[in-house]
C-alpha cells in the first residue's frame, strides 16, 4: 500500500543534523532539549505523511558516538501517576519503557532526573528501581517564587543547590514522558554549574511543532494546538524575534510569555561576549528544521485536518471519563472552525454509526445485549481505499468483528469463508464463562490469539495474519468505549483509532 506522501524524512535529516552540529560546534557541550516524544511519534507520523515514527532516533544514531541521554520526570507527575495515552503507561513506567527499547538500539540513558522533588515516597520507591538496575539518578527541586525572584534562582540557593549530573559527551540529550517535567529548568541548571567550572556549555530546543517558518495558521501548527488543547498551549508570533530582526516567525505561547525571564537568566550566567548571549528570541534557542522535509505542502495539511478531527473526538472520549474540562471541549470546538472541519468529516466514524443504528433498527437484539458499531478504512492492492464496517455478536465484539473484515478482504477471503476454529472460539467462550466473565465475545486480542492458534491448521488464517502488517497506518473508529483488551491489541496493530465514547447498553443475552 502506498500513501501520499507529504514529507521526505531522509531530506529533513540532513538539514536537521546540519542544523544540530552548526550549533554544537559553538561550545564545549549543548544540552539539547528534546520536545515530543523520543522513541516513536505518531502525531509528526500522521501530520507528515512521509515522517518515520522512529525519526528522532535515526537522527541520534547519525549523530554518533557524540551524544548522551538524560531523562527528566516531575515527581508530581509520578505521585499522580500520570498516564500518556499512546501507550497507556504511566510516566515513570513509561521511562523505564524508554530506557529498555534504546538500549535494544545501542543508545543508552546516562541518568535519570527527579525534578520538583520534595521527599516524596512514590519518587524515592521509582529512585530505588532505577539504581538497582544500574542507572543514575539526581533530583532537582522547587526553587520558591522561580519566575520573579531571579537573583536567588541564579545563585547557590538555587540552581546551585541543584544535584549536578557529570557528563561526557559533546551532545546532552534531555528528554522525558511529557511537558511540565522540568526538562528547562535541569538544562540551565547544568550550564550555571558548567559557567562555575569554567565550562563553555549551552543549550538549545528542538521540537517539531510549531514549525517556526511555517504562517501561524497552517493546518500543520493548528494540530498542535489540537495536540495541547488540554493545557491550553496556542500558536503566536514571536515578539521577541520580531523585536530583534524584523521577521515574523511563529512559537507557541508559554516560550513567548517565559523568554523575558530566560533572557534575564541567561544575562546573570554568561558574560558579554559569550554565544549564550546572541540568543535573543526563543526562536533562536530552537535548531528545528522540519519545513526543509516538506514536499508536498497540499498533503500535509490534509493531514493536518484530519488529526485535529482525530484530536476532536479524543477529547471527547477523555472528557467522558473525567480527564478534562468543558475548557478542553471549548478550545477543540475553535480549532475545528478555523480548519473548516466537522466530526461526521471522519468517514469511519460515521459508518461506525451507521452500522450501530442498522443493528438497532434491524436486529432482533433491540431488546438484548450489547449494540456497538465499529469501521476500518483500508487500502486495497489499487491503493483505493474501503471502508468495512463490523457489528456486535454472541461471538464477536464489534472492533473484533471489523478488525476481522478487514484481514479477509485484504487476504482475499470470501466472506462465507471461517478463518477461525470453531472448536477454539468455543474454548474461549467457555473459559470466559467459567472465570465469571459476563461478556463472552471475543475481544481483538483474543480474535488475534485464535488466528494464530487455527493458522497451524488453517492456511486462510496464515494469510489473515500475513496481511495484519497493512492495517498500520489505517484509520479506525468505534461508536462506543473500547475495552482494554481490544485497545491495547489495535493501537500495537497501528491503527489510528478513535470513538464516541458511548457506554454500552447492556442487557442479558
Amino acid at each position: 500500500m502506498i500513501r501520499k506522501k507529504g514529507f521526505d524524512t531522509s531530506r529533513y535529516l540532513s538539514a536537521q543534523i546540519k542544523r544540530i552540529m552548526e550549533r554544537v560546534n559553538q561550545f564545549d557541550t549543548l544540552y539539547l532539549e528534546f520536545g515530543g516524544k523520543l522513541r516513536y511519534d505518531h502525531h509528526a507520523s500522521r501530520v507528515l505523511p512521509g515522517f518515520a515514527v522512529d525519526t528522532k532516533v535515526q537522527m541520534l544514531k547519525k549523530l554518533g558516538n557524540d551524544i548522551e541521554i538524560i531523562h527528566c520526570i516531575s515527581a508530581k507527575d509520578i505521585e499522580r501517576r500520570k498516564i500518556r495515552r499512546d501507550f497507556g503507561l504511566t510516566y515513570d513506567d513509561q521511562i523505564l519503557k524508554d530506557i529498555s527499547d534504546l538500549k535494544q538500539l545501542a543508545l543508552d540513558v546516562s541518568a535519570v532526573v527527579i525534578t520538583r522533588y520534595n521527599g516524596e515516597h512514590t519518587s524515592d520507591k521509582f529512585k530505588q528501581r532505577l539504581e538497582n538496575r544500574g542507572i543514575r539518578v539526581f533530583t532537582t527541586f522547587e526553587i520558591p517564587n522561580y519566575l520573579t525572584d531571579l537573583d536567588r534562582v541564579v545563585s547557590d540557593e538555587g540552581y546551585g543547590k541543584f544535584d549536578y549530573v557529570s557528563t561526557e559527551k559533546k551532545i546532552v540529550i534531555i528528554t522525558a514522558p511529557g511537558p511540565g517535567s522540568g526538562k528547562m529548568s535541569f538544562a540551565m541548571s547544568q550550564v550555571y554549574h558548567d559557567r562555575r567550572n569554567g565550562k563553555a556549555s549551552n543549550f538549545a530546543k528542538f521540537e517539531t511543532f510549531p514549525i517556526w517558518n511555517l504562517p501561524v495558521d497552517h493546518p500543520v501548527n493548528i494540530a498542535y494546538e489540537a495536540a495541547t488543547a488540554d493545557i491550553g498551549d496556542y500558536n503566536c508570533i514571536d515578539t521577541h524575534h520580531k523585536e530583534a530582526y524584523g521577521k515574523d516567525v511563529v512559537n507557541y505561547n508559554r516560550d513567548v510569555e517565559n523568554f523575558s525571564i530566560i533572557k534575564k537568566i541567561i544575562e546573570k550566567i554568561a558574560n558579554e561576549g559569550d554565544p549564550l548571549v546572541d540568543i535573543k528570541s526563543p526562536t533562536d534557542m530552537g535548531v528545528n528544521m522540519a519545513r526543509e522535509g516538506i514536499v508536498d505542502d497540499n498533503v500535509v495539511q490534509q493531514a493536518s485536518i484530519d488529526e485535529i478531527v482525530r484530536r476532536y473526538y479524543q477529547y471527547q472520549r477523555d472528557f467522558v471519563e473525567g480527564n478534562v474540562t468543558n475548557d478542553t471541549l471549548e478550545r477543540m470546538d475553535s480549532i475545528m472552525l478555523r480548519v473548516k472541519a466537522k466530526p461526521e468529516h471522519r468517514i469511519v466514524a460515521a459508518r461506525a454509526n451507521k452500522s450501530l443504528e442498522e443493528s438497532l433498527k434491524n436486529s432482533k437484539m433491540t431488546q438484548m445485549g450489547m449494540h456497538t458499531g465499529a469501521a476500518i478504512e483500508i487500502y486495497q492492492k489499487d491503493n483505493t481505499p474501503i471502508t468495512l464496517t463490523g457489528k456486535r455478536s454472541k461471538i464477536l465484539n464489534s472492533e473484533s468483528a471489523v478488525l476481522l473484515n478487514a484481514v479477509k478482504h485484504l487476504a482475499g477471503i470470501p466472506d462465507e469463508i471461517d478463518v477461525l476454529s470453531p472448536i477454539i472460539i468455543e474454548s474461549i467462550m467457555k473459559l470466559k464463562k467459567q472465570m465469571c466473565i459476563f461478556d463472552t465475545s471475543l475481544d481483538v486480542k483474543e480474535v488475534l490469539d485464535a488466528l494464530a492458534v487455527s493458522a497451524v491448521f488453517n492456511p486462510n488464517a496464515t494469510e489473515c495474519i500475513s496481511v495484519l502488517t497493512n492495517l498500520s497506518g489505517c484509520e479506525m473508529h468505534s461508536t462506543h468505549l473500547i475495552g482494554r483488551g481490544c485497545e491495547k491489541a489495535l493501537k500495537e496493530l497501528g491503527l489510528n483509532l478513535t470513538t464516541d465514547a458511548r457506554i454500552p447498553l447492556v442487557n442479558n443475552w
